[in-house]
């Protein structure tokens, strides 16, 4: 299924007249505050968001999983999805792949199919918390940081085998994310298991292509239960500094406990400049669970205010983040979720660049803590997504992803192509 310029126009044209009248408002407000808004919309046109193949089918949990109908296949599929979706907002521009799971049989063809869906291919992303059919050795004690050197060797030789294939399709960027822990105390010596990793991770860095990068993902628990070995930002930071500049860490705002302040975590690995990108979802305890925005809108929002002074830094050494989504869809259409969650980024990024962060300075300055707070808040108080949607139609969009997603019987027109069965990955 492909969804044409003519169906978006025409259901843009039923909602012409009322988005210009709340865009108009918006702007004028803004307007009087000296708020640059075609300078906004620029920005958040600019702005593109990675869809990973593993989140366009339903997810589940330890307990079990409620699969969905007209789930993508294969790997062409997966492309056709996320075309699906970047035709809808217009910020969907890139997949990540995830390998075993989406090698690629014919290279040359899918990188057509993705260049005739407007996608780019963001990091590929290896895995080393599987065994995967036919693996002589197990994982079941860890990969990277597994004691039995020839385990060892298998993980680092998958990681350059992802390297290969994410060559061979454009991608310019390698995540790992590391199961490897311990849930007994006693189980794993924590400084053998740290230098075990590195060491890893040292045979795959040099396997990294001159213009590559490594982004290392932490997690405070699971698989394991007493200890993982990139527990937190700070071991994250650790080994990327270690490995040198071609690595970064990798922030996922659902792998902290509660109560983290991860917007101070971003402030200090830009300013160090060792922040790599995002993996968005929202989360209740600490794990890739739900809607981007749906549970913590606010802190999203705070994040972002971060991210933009980080970003409009002249004096900034921290390179192009890298974005993606990753969350677990296990109640709601895979689609319409990574819809809300495209669209409650963008918001939380436009919050943050009509901001007043010149005079937010001033109050920090003064410790006017009542004036700071009150500037943080009105921005995050605005409505903007008139702003949000202007930019979105401007670059081909429908006004309302979700409604149009709806309207277009997406689900269903897939549902009749390929049938209920269970997306491939999952």
């Amino acid at each position: 299924m492909k969804i044409e310029k003519n169906q978006i126009q025409e259901f843009n044209g039923r909602f012409e007249k009322e988005h210009q009248t709340d865009f108009g408002a918006l702007s004028e407000k803004l307007d009087r505050k000296g708020i640059p808004v075609e300078a906004i919309i620029g920005k958040l046109i600019d702005f593109q968001i990675a869809i990973p193949s593993w989140a366009l089918g339903a997810g589940g949990t330890r307990f079990g999983r409620f699969g969905g109908v007209g789930e993508p296949r294969n790997l062409e599929e997966k492309i056709e999805d996320v075309g699906l979706l970047h035709a809808l907002n217009r910020s969907s521009g890139a997949i990540s792949l995830h390998i075993p799971w989406d090698i690629p049989e014919n290279v040359a063809e899918i990188r057509r199919l993705a260049a005739s869906h407007g996608l780019l291919f963001d990091a590929v992303n290896s895995n080393t918390f599987q065994d995967q059919p036919g693996q002589a050795l197990s994982y079941k004690f860890g990969s990277l940081a597994h004691v039995d050197p020839a385990v060892r060797k298998i993980a680092i030789d998958h990681n350059i085998e992802v390297i290969g294939y994410g060559k061979e399709l454009g991608s310019k960027s390698l995540t790992v994310w590391l199961a490897d822990g311990s849930s007994f105390p006693g189980q794993a010596d924590f400084v053998t298991a740290f230098q075990n990793t590195l060491s890893s991770l040292q045979e795959i860095y040099k396997s990294l292509p001159a213009d590559w990068k490594m982004f290392i993902e932490y997690k405070p628990y699971e698989p394991y239960f007493y200890s993982t070995v990139i527990q937190d930002w700070g071991t994250s930071h650790l080994l990327a500094t270690k490995l040198g500049e071609k690595a970064f860490c990798l922030v996922d705002l659902g792998h902290h406990l509660p109560n983290t302040n991860i917007e101070q975590i971003v402030a200090t690995l830009m300013m160090e400049g060792k922040l790599g990108g995002f993996h968005f979802n929202d989360s209740k305890y600490g794990d890739d669970d739900l809607t981007v925005g749906s549970i913590k809108p606010y802190q999203l929002y705070l994040i972002f205010l971060e991210l933009v002074k980080g970003m409009e830094n002249p004096s900034s050494v921290n390179p192009p983040l890298s974005w993606m989504i990753d969350a677990s869809h296990n109640l709601k259409d895979p689609l319409e979720d990574l819809l809300q969650s495209v669209e409650a980024i963008l918001i939380a990024y436009a919050q943050a660049l009509i901001a007043d962060k010149k005079s937010l300075k001033e109050a920090q300055l003064k410790n006017d803590v009542g004036l700071a707070q009150e500037i943080v808040q009105d921005a995050f108080r605005t409505d903007v997504r008139p702003l949000v949607r202007e930019s979105v139609k401007r670059a081909g969009g429908a006004l309302y992803p979700v409604r149009a997603y709806r309207e277009f019987n997406v689900r269903e027109i897939l549902f009749k192509e390929r049938g209920a069965g269970k997306a491939t990955g999952l």
